[in-house]
């Protein structure tokens, strides 16, 4: 039976063709052929025929297919991709002086059911394998190059698309040591983030496992009260737990663990929540993203106004966190934070 060669990395690659008694600079030909110079042609310069035999027994080389596109005045571009078993997941490329990044689904639907995001009242249908997820980048860069010559430059990758990451942790894991590979696409490890909102059985594993990547917590609030009712599993896997796991994770030089807070107007936007936050991340290597809630079907929850995003934002600048408002891009194609979903109802 075949298997995708989006699958494997660079080492396992290395190694399946050692085993078969092949020539192993094949797995640097073929890594170079299909991630660096991005080609959907066969491989067959360089490489024996023995080897050209067995790739073509052993292995399969489709992307998810692109279903829709949908782009926003903003030039943000979301995609549905249609996957084997005729489930679907979205993505999204978000723009920045002509250059990208692209926000990367983990799992068809999410476990997790936060309130304020859309893929959660999606439900989880299942998990994404690497070739599922690797497929989202290499599809979307092909679609840029062919509809925005001259822009194809995908420098980051964030995993805050439908799904919770670390609930897929193997394939995520092998998925950014494929994008790491220097014979692939070699992108840098602080190019790299993955989002969690607070599972801790993965992050258990990141210290030893996830290989220098950048990491996000949903926080959106300090209070437990207030997280359960945002973030379910907060109830399972309280913020004090999953802060002491955060907090023993080794860091690079210069690196910092992003929180991403997600403002509600009159819920958790107020000065008492902004300064007790502040209080909380003092003393990490910590950065927080505001991000002003994105309107998602039959909810209850409210954008705040821009005065108290900023007032939120002076608490935290007085306290030296550093502190970012996220602009809103692509919500008229509902691809902002917390709007994905690619249920089939």
């Amino acid at each position: 039976m075949k298997t995708s060669f989006f699958e494997y990395s660079y080492e396992e690659l290395h190694s399946l063709l050692a085993h078969n008694e092949l020539n192993t600079s094949a797995a640097t030909l073929l890594y170079n052929w299909y991630y660096k110079k991005k080609l959907q042609a066969p491989c067959v310069d360089n490489i024996s025929k023995s080897t050209l035999a067995f790739i073509e027994e052993n292995f399969l080389f489709e992307w998810p297919e692109i279903d829709t596109v949908h782009e926003s005045k903003d030039k943000t571009v979301k995609f549905l991709f249609k996957l084997k078993d005729g489930s679907s997941v979205e993505t999204v490329l978000i723009p920045f002086h002509n250059k990208y990044s692209i926000c990367l689904s983990s799992q068809v639907g999410c476990a997790m059911k936060c309130s304020f995001c859309f893929t959660g009242k999606q439900g989880l249908k299942r998990s994404l394998k690497t070739s599922e997820i690797v497929g989202q980048f290499l599809q979307a860069w092909k679609w840029l190059k062919d509809n925005r010559p001259g822009e194809e430059r995908i420098l980051n990758i964030v995993f805050m698309g439908q799904g919770e990451p670390l609930h897929n942790f193997d394939a995520v894991k092998k998925a950014c040591e494929i994008f790491l590979s220097k014979h692939g696409t070699s992108i840098g490890s602080q190019k790299i983030t993955i989002s969690t909102s607070g599972y801790i059985p993965g992050l258990k594993r990141w210290a030893d496992e996830i290989p220098g990547v950048n990491l996000a917590l949903s926080l959106h609030s300090p209070f437990d009260v207030k997280r359960d009712e945002l973030i379910p599993i907060n109830k399972r896997y309280p913020l004090d737990e999953v802060l002491k796991c955060i907090d023993e994770i080794p860091l690079a030089k210069k690196q910092f663990v992003t929180y991403e807070y997600l403002l509600i107007d009159d819920f958790n936007d107020s000065v008492e929540d902004a300064q007790r936050t502040g209080e909380l991340l003092q003393g990490k290597r910590a950065y927080i993203n505001l991000i002003p809630f994105n309107p998602i079907p039959d909810s209850n929850y409210r954008r705040p106004g821009q005065e108290k995003v900023h007032q939120f934002k002076e608490v935290l600048d007085t306290l030296k966190i550093p502190t970012l408002i996220r602009e809103t891009k692509g919500d008229e194609v509902m691809a902002a934070c917390g709007q994905l979903n690619s249920s089939e109802s």
